[in-house]
């Protein structure tokens, strides 16, 4: 019996020992979860909730950088990539065959309308002039002869010596006499062009390209060509304009062609040209017709064969308000934009994008001159209270003249 006591002493005293180890790693893990967090080395305590007073800014407003709605005329662009082309590109080649006598031009030489390229060997079509000549004399003296005999059988026949159907003998010789000469002098004409074939004269203006004959050549109309003349200025521009564009351009057209710009590559600037032709159809393939547009090119920065950016303006949107597209947030009720009203308290403002181009858009829903909300947007609810910053760099928007200062935010 008493061993039954001891027993049951030993298992009560095992139970007590367990539960007190328990009761001491709970508490310990219980001080150890709730101990404050420990100091930066070398700095403050309060360091750490440094971050958290930053981001509510001052009085716990949200800092944010402002911009102004701009309110002026907006013209509404298309962009395409076009292809650069001179309005005309003529392959010389000779008219007859000859041999190359003289080359009077260069490769890459600006000539003009007429001027001189290559002088081909004409000595056999000068012989033929001359000779063309000398048959012109002969039958003029024939025809000097038989009008002599005319007029001396139409005197016999005023005194009865001869019949009249000796005098139309002698007239039909006469008849077919000028006619002999008129065909020589014909011929010397002829003989005269192909003279004139020596001298290769340019067509129209504009620009030499590679000479493909020396002195010494030989040429035929069926052979290589001679040399290429592109006119460069001005130059043309063509490329493709979606269908639904094609009512604006043709209005553009007819009130004398609306301004296009041809972005030059490599930032080497931008030229400007007006709209010159449109296409009389419409490609079933693309849905887009083929226009083109025409620039001064006396600089030359415009080569044909080039590709260049284009933008042509199809209309232009009056009094339109302007807001950097970056501004615009897109809500699961649509487009808003965040604008600051009286006492500096944020409201979300429903607007609907208009058109938009690089770093602008133009928006229905927002008046001119309204405070708007650019950097630090994803931050702000409605009702939130904001303090104006800087705008930063990584926006990439620059602030438009009459952005708000810090000092005049509230409207």
């Amino acid at each position: 019996m008493a061993e039954g006591n001891e027993m049951k002493s030993s298992r009560r005293g095992t139970v007590i020992a367990v539960i007190g180890v328990l009761v001491v790693v709970g508490g310990a893990l219980a001080w150890y979860l709730q101990r404050p967090a420990a100091a930066p080395a070398g700095g403050d305590a309060t360091a750490a909730a440094a971050p958290a007073s930053a981001a509510s800014g001052a009085g716990g407003a949200i800092s944010v950088s402002i911009v102004r709605a701009q309110k002026r005329d907006v013209d509404v662009q298309i962009d395409a990539t076009g292809t650069v082309m001179a309005l005309s590109s003529v392959d010389v080649k000779p008219q007859v065959a000859s041999m190359v006598t003289k080359v009077h031009i260069r490769e890459g030489q600006f000539v003009k309308a007429g001027e001189a390229l290559f002088t081909l060997d004409a000595r056999g079509d000068e012989a033929n002039v001359v000779k063309a000549q000398a048959q012109l004399q002969k039958d003029l003296a024939a025809l000097a002869d038989a009008q002599r005999q005319l007029t001396r059988s139409k005197e016999l026949f005023a005194q009865n010596f001869i019949s009249q159907g000796a005098v139309d003998t002698n007239q039909a010789a006469v008849d077919a006499q000028l006619a002999v000469v008129a065909s020589d002098r014909a011929a010397i004409d002829a003989a005269k062009v192909s003279v004139s074939y020596s001298r290769i004269v340019a067509p129209g203006a504009g620009r030499i390209g590679q000479v493909q004959v020396f002195p010494g050549t030989y040429v035929q109309p069926s052979g290589a060509t001679l040399v290429t003349i592109t006119q460069l200025d001005p130059i043309s521009v063509g490329f493709n304009l979606p269908q639904r564009n094609l009512g604006d351009a043709l209005g553009s057209l007819r009130s004398g062609g609306g301004a296009v710009q041809a972005v030059l590559p490599e930032g080497r600037g931008v030229l400007t040209g007006k709209l010159q032709f449109v296409d009389n159809s419409v490609d079933a393939n693309s849905g887009t017709v083929r226009v083109k547009a025409l620039f001064d090119n006396k600089e030359q920065k415009l080569w044909p064969g080039a590709f260049v950016a284009v933008k042509l303006a199809v209309q232009t949107l009056k009094d339109a308000v302007v807001v950097p597209q970056a501004s615009v947030v897109q809500s699961p009720r649509g487009k808003v934009v965040f604008v600051v009203e009286a006492g500096n308290k944020v409201a979300a403002r429903p607007v609907e994008v208009v058109y938009a181009a690089g770093n602008d858009a133009v928006v229905s829903g927002l008046a001119g001159g309204e405070a708007v909300v650019l950097d630090g947007r994803q931050n702000v609810r409605p009702g939130a209270l904001v303090i104006e910053r800087a705008a930063s760099a990584a926006s990439g928007v620059k602030r438009p003249a009459g952005t708000a200062s810090a000092a005049s935010v509230t409207p």
